[in-house]
């Protein structure tokens, strides 16, 4: 946490928040909370069907504190400014290369490619389901991390779309819906879930952007591995040499890029978060992501749920050789989530139709955003901010852009993949959900007492003390 404002005072013990808890937590050595984590999956007031070892709480369920949540939350969001630390020019050649591949220059708690940052979270409890906004860095420096501002920011943060705690009925919590054993111990009263979802479509459009930045003769040949690897739009760019027709890359293997890898990062920040304050904490399976988006197949049995904006692409007669999609009835095996809205704003906004009247209109979206006039590399403040004395105008100046020819191929690109398979991405879902969630709780601590060695660390057991 040593790169977040306010921190160094509370963590060095120049000065307290105010609050014991997050002193605590301030003071904890990282690698001592990484070597003691564990999951710890049986919340206070639970009961634990284990034949000899079967357990019944007697504690009350205890909910979260606002400021315990409000914590968590601190650890999704952002954390100031980061550094576009990387070379303008090819060593060997001199020629320019692409430094300018972020989507935007907010740091995060965790990394994510080309600083996409396309993981949104939401939040539920025994209030109810809240959608995560992205909200700006902390301007307030040393107060970013006392009860207080915590506790403000997050309020700022949550939008409460449901007013109840995602879940589907008791009577109903067996799979498609929940995994196995965690129907028993997962989302149960009193404890407060984080879900990651990440949209993934513009990182893509952005991402093939960026592998098409290649050096001449190094830009590879994109193809269609659904659609016989035939050339996915850019026969023309290989005509002309843009693309090495001998480098193929199939749409499959490009896959989400990567983008997915930044909510499991964040996940494991909030974990140890998590520990660090004494709290249970548990990533485990969640409720199936197509029942939590609303997906057509399931809204009879499950309902709306998250109540997701989900697209299902109309049949087509190659599908049933594309995808294995024999009739019609089944399209919505290939239903694609592409945002969610509410109260007619939009909270996740996929780039591609009908959010877009075309998918080289949602390709113009995403440079404008970068390079237009009031795009993010246009702002002459922010890189002031990041760089000391003239230097960030000298990174504007110098810093090549996406030249023509590549943000023309990419448009051919994501127009062939709309076109071909009706919806974009085709390769992956707009809007992915990872299929996992984290717990956290206030730990039953005596029935880890009773059965294992080692069960709770002096933290968990300090937790009652210094938190509430």
């Amino acid at each position: 946490m040593t790169d977040t404002p306010g921190s160094e005072s509370a963590s060095s013990g120049t000065a307290s928040t105010g609050n014991a808890g997050l002193d605590s937590l301030f003071r904890r050595p990282l690698i001592e909370t990484m070597w003691r984590r564990r999951t710890h999956r049986v919340s206070q007031g639970s009961s634990v069907l284990a034949g000899t070892m079967s357990y019944q709480s007697e504690q009350q369920r205890e909910p979260l504190s606002e400021l315990e949540e409000a914590v968590l939350i601190a650890m999704t969001g952002a954390t100031g400014l980061t550094m576009p630390d990387r070379p303008f020019e090819d060593p060997a050649t001199h020629k320019p290369i692409m430094a300018k591949p972020n989507l935007t220059m907010t740091g995060r708690t965790a990394g994510s490619p080309d600083n996409a940052q396309g993981t949104y979270f939401f939040m539920i409890n025994d209030s109810g389901t809240y959608f995560i906004r992205k909200l700006p860095p902390p301007e307030d420096g040393e107060t970013a991390l006392t009860p207080e501002r915590l506790i403000a920011r997050a309020a700022e943060a949550k939008v409460r779309i449901l007013d109840h705690r995602l879940d589907v009925p008791n009577d109903n919590r067996a799979f498609p819906a929940y995994l196995d054993s965690n129907r028993f111990l997962s989302n149960l009263p009193g404890t407060t879930i984080f879900l990651p979802v990440v949209d993934l479509s513009r990182q893509y459009i952005n991402g093939m952007m960026y592998l098409l930045t290649q050096p001449e003769g190094a830009r590879p040949a994109i193809v269609d591995d659904r659609n016989f690897y035939r050339l996915a739009g850019v026969k023309r760019w290989v005509d002309k040499g843009f693309l090495n027709k001998d480098i193929k890359i199939p749409l499959g293997v490009i896959g989400s890029l990567r983008t997915q890898i930044e909510a499991d990062l964040l996940l494991q920040n909030i974990f140890l978060t998590a520990e660090g304050m004494g709290l249970g904490a548990w990533i485990h399976g969640s409720i199936s992501p197509p029942v939590l988006v609303g997906d057509p197949k399931f809204v009879k049995t499950y309902g709306a749920m998250l109540g997701f904006d989900v697209i299902t692409p109309k049949w087509r007669l190659m599908d049933l050789l594309r995808w294995q999609v024999p009739l019609p009835r089944y399209s919505n095996l290939r239903s694609n989530p592409i945002g969610l809205r509410y109260k007619g704003e939009h909270l996740i906004k996929g780039m591609s139709p009908p959010y877009y009247a075309s998918m080289a209109d949602a390709v113009s979206a995403v440079v404008e955003e970068k390079f237009g006039k009031s795009g993010l590399f246009n702002d002459q403040a922010l890189f002031g901010e990041i760089y000391k004395d003239d230097y960030g105008k000298r990174y504007l100046a110098e810093a090549a852009v996406y030249n023509s020819d590549v943000i023309d191929c990419t448009r051919d690109i994501c127009t062939y993949i709309y076109e071909t398979h009706g919806r974009f991405p085709a390769h992956c879902d707009a809007i992915h959900v990872p299929g996992v969630w984290l717990q956290a709780h206030h730990i039953e601590i005596e029935y880890y007492d009773r059965f294992f060695r080692n069960g709770v660390t002096d933290v968990h057991r300090a937790h009652q003390r210094d938190w509430h």
